[in-house]
């Protein structure tokens, strides 16, 4: 099925429910989960976390137009704000007759770390450490024999010494491929399960011993070609591109850049069951590792004269373990998706961050940010105010013609609509 739909906003709720969920094999269970039919149990909630006493719903909402490595796919997103998702819509329509986006990824690899103290000799340790390298990676693929049998486990280890205030730290990374898997469990139980090995091996007290979320192993590229023209002219590209000129410079700006892609990419994330987080952190410290807090993002002027963009981040997220097997909600976004592998679902996230970069750019360079998404935050408003869903949009319309989008004056709207006037 093709991702672009004219009008799809349009639709109903459940005209979109049925276009999306048609043909994607999801269990009755699950179309009724997703569609708000049967709630989270609580007996469910109260297995995932401690002290439940409820939970929260977050709307999902379907970004369309994506096309991902020649592939149409509708993408769920689960948000809280408004615009979130048909500015991602209204992005990926203006790369699609150019190919859509291409990603790639580096691996599936992911760090687990074990901090060694009071260790008299590091450098030597840290030679011996090689010499039982083999010893210590067999212990740790014993831990999980499942992982193994799928190609997985530990294949490597990295050992560095760092001098702190107070301390000569011998750290140990564990180098495990994990797959499908995000790897939480899988390496946080070989990194404890080998500290009493490394003790021995190195007469040191091990302390930490815990999985990294800065993911360098695990990166995802995605890129894409944006129309100049759907974008608004020239004018407009040479600006987004000035934009991200400033963010690639200067921090304070850079937070709020990344923060718009992070609203594309934790609401994916989020919608398939994955560690938001884990992903963030592993973001923000990518962003970082110059020393200098950058752009996650490049864009550029291609030779056609097209707006040219392109991502690299680290993606620690999977398709199977945790909460991407246990709700049920995940599972359908996974197959609406039509995902078969954590490579495939990163790409589409990364795709998806790029898109809402594109669309933010876009708007902070031509008409500004406030009046696409205040447009759509005015229906929040409106709920506020007291309206009927019957009577948003005649208050949302009022509004936006008056330009004048504050609380009080769409209280004053509400007032006077559902007054008859």
């Amino acid at each position: 099925m093709s991702s672009r739909i004219p009008g799809f906003y349009r639709l109903s709720s459940k005209e979109r429910f049925n276009i999306v969920t048609e043909g994607r094999g999801l269990s009755e269970d699950e179309v009724k989960y997703l569609s708000g039919e049967h709630a989270l149990s609580m007996d469910l909630a109260d297995s995932m976390i401690e002290n439940v006493i409820g939970q929260i719903g977050i709307p999902i909402g379907i970004a369309a137009n994506f096309k991902v490595n020649g592939k149409d796919t509708f993408i769920p997103m689960a948000t809280e704000e408004p615009s979130v998702i048909a500015a991602a819509s209204n992005a990926a329509k203006a790369t699609y007759d150019h190919g859509g986006f291409f990603t790639s990824i580096s691996g599936t690899i992911m760090r687990g770390q074990i901090q060694v103290l009071d260790v008299a000799d590091p450098y030597a340790a840290r030679a011996k450490i090689f010499e039982h390298k083999d010893e210590i990676l067999h212990h740790c693929n014993e831990k999980d024999p499942t992982l193994v049998s799928l190609g997985g486990g530990a294949i490597e280890l990295e050992v560095n010494i760092i001098q702190t205030t107070n301390h000569t730290m011998l750290i140990l990374h564990l180098i495990v491929d994990t797959k499908d898997a995000m790897g939480a469990n899988a390496v946080n139980t070989m990194a404890e399960s080998v500290a009493p090995i490394i003790e021995s091996i190195t007469g040191g007290r091990v302390v930490l011993k815990i999985i990294s979320n800065l993911a360098d192993r695990r990166l995802v590229r995605a890129r894409a070609v944006f129309s100049t023209e759907a974008f608004g002219g020239k004018e407009v590209v040479e600006n987004i591109v000035s934009a991200f000129e400033f963010a690639d410079f200067d921090p304070y700006r850079a937070a709020t850049h990344n923060k718009g892609i992070m609203n594309g990419i934790s609401a994916v994330v989020l919608a398939t069951g994955n560690d938001t987080r884990a992903v963030e952190a592993g973001a923000h410290a990518y962003a970082s590792v110059s020393g200098h807090y950058k752009s996650l993002t490049k864009w550029e002027i291609n030779a056609d004269g097209n707006l040219s963009g392109s991502i690299e981040l680290p993606m620690a997220v999977g398709i199977v373990g945790g909460a991407t097997k246990t709700h049920p909600v995940a599972q359908a976004s996974l197959k609406i998706m039509g995902i078969n592998s954590a490579e495939e679902l990163a790409g589409c996230i990364a795709a998806t961050g790029l898109a809402q970069n594109a669309a933010g750019l876009r708007a902070l360079s031509a008409e500004g940010i406030q009046s696409g998404h205040m447009s759509l935050h005015a229906r929040n408003l409106a709920l506020m105010a007291g309206a009927k869903t019957s009577e948003i949009d005649k208050i949302v319309a009022q509004a936006v013609g008056e330009k004048d989008l504050r609380y009080d004056r769409i209280l004053e709207i509400t007032k006077a609509v559902q007054r008859g006037g």
